[in-house]
Parts: C-alpha cells; structure tokens; sequence
C-alpha cells in the first residue's frame, strides 16, 4: 500500500474490524468476512466535527478511529491561533484521526466532565478514553508528535 494511510473500519453487521486505505475512502467497501457494505462516510471528511455536550459520546467515546478534540471558545486569542493548526491536522490525518471543535462556553458538560480549566486544550481519546492532553497554543510538528503514537498505520 506504499505511503498510504490505512484506517481501520469496524464492520456494523459482524464486527469484524477491516483495514482500508484512506485514498480507497471514496469507493464502496465491503466487510472481509460478512461482504456487508462499510459506513466509510465519516472518515473521509478531512473536517472537524462539532463536539456538544448531545453528541459527545457517540462522536468521540464510540469513534472507531482516534479522536482530537480541540477545546476553545471564541474570545480565546489562543484558541483563534490553534485553529488553523487543527484544520490542517484534520486535512493531514483524515480517514486515521477524527477531528472535533468543543466549545467550552456551550458545552460546559463535557467541560466539567475533563476538567478543562485552561483553553486552548486539545484532548486524545483512543478506544474512548484520553490518552494525552495538550493545554495552551503549540506549533504544528509539536502537536503532530503528541498525536503520532495514537494513530495506527501513520
């Protein structure tokens, strides 16, 4: 599969989980084992998702792939520079990394639920769990380190 990403998609009918690669995110796959059709639709975005209080757990605890959660509000100067950085990551990384916007002042649940005191925070969830955290604005290549090891096939 040369230099191509390869995400991992869990088949809804039979659970099996099936290794597709992210420049085959357009076609229709089937599963390996059962040939149900994939829901290969959300992992080809390349776009953040809205995190809310509502979704959260369906968007990032239930996510198949990791997950970023950027944590901002909007009269955060911080916040308005890590922007950009996390639609890049989105771009760079769709199809292994899903990539949501939490906005802390609207969704103070979720806030509360990690703590979130300082913003911007950027949370990694695996499997629905946090496995890093990242609080105030870094560079790019620093984020991209913090995320690397949580991404298969990257």
């Amino acid at each position: 599969m040369n230099n191509t990403n390869v995400i991992l998609v869990k088949c809804k009918n039979c659970g099996t989980m099936n290794r597709i690669p992210s420049d085959k995110l357009h076609l229709k796959a089937k599963c390996g084992k059962c040939k149900a059709p994939l829901e290969l639709q959300e992992f080809a975005g390349g776009v953040p998702v809205t995190i809310t209080d509502a979704n959260f757990d369906v968007e990032v605890v239930q996510s198949p792939i990791p997950v970023l959660v950027d944590c901002w509000a909007p009269w955060c100067g911080p916040c308005r520079m890590v922007s950009p950085i996390v639609d890049e990551i989105a771009r760079d990384l769709a199809g292994s990394l899903k990539v949501g916007k939490l906005n802390v002042d609207e969704n103070p649940l979720v806030a509360s639920r990690f703590q979130i005191m300082s913003i911007p925070t950027l949370l990694i969830f695996k499997n629905g769990q946090v496995v890093d955290q990242i609080v105030g604005a870094l560079p790019k290549n620093q984020i991209m380190a913090r995320i690397k090891p949580h991404i298969p096939y990257s």
